[in-house]
């Protein structure tokens, strides 16, 4: 028997359920609905003011930027949303 190395490098894709449902409300018309993983986008900043959570309310069709603390962010990442990392530019 013989041991092979499986190194991988970057992140483990972690499967997430297809059924995963994120409540949500639209500032704009006031309407709550849930919305799917894939209906949302993470953006993580350097700062709370580019660290963020974003979708398009299904209802009005407006468009809705929140802020995400620690805990939104784990919740929406665990859950499989799409993450965007920004980056500051050198100096």
């Amino acid at each position: 028997m013989t041991a092979t190395s499986s190194r991988q490098t970057g992140p483990v894709p972690v499967p997430v359920p297809d059924a995963v449902l994120f409540r949500a409300a639209c500032p704009d018309c006031r309407e709550r609905f849930e919305l799917s993983a894939c209906a949302l986008r993470l953006a993580i900043g350097a700062s709370r003011r580019t660290t963020f959570y974003s979708f398009t309310c299904p209802a009005c069709g407006s468009a809705v930027r929140r802020p995400a603390g620690e805990r939104i962010i784990e919740l929406l990442s665990g859950g499989g949303v799409r993450t965007l990392r920004l980056h500051t530019a050198l100096r």
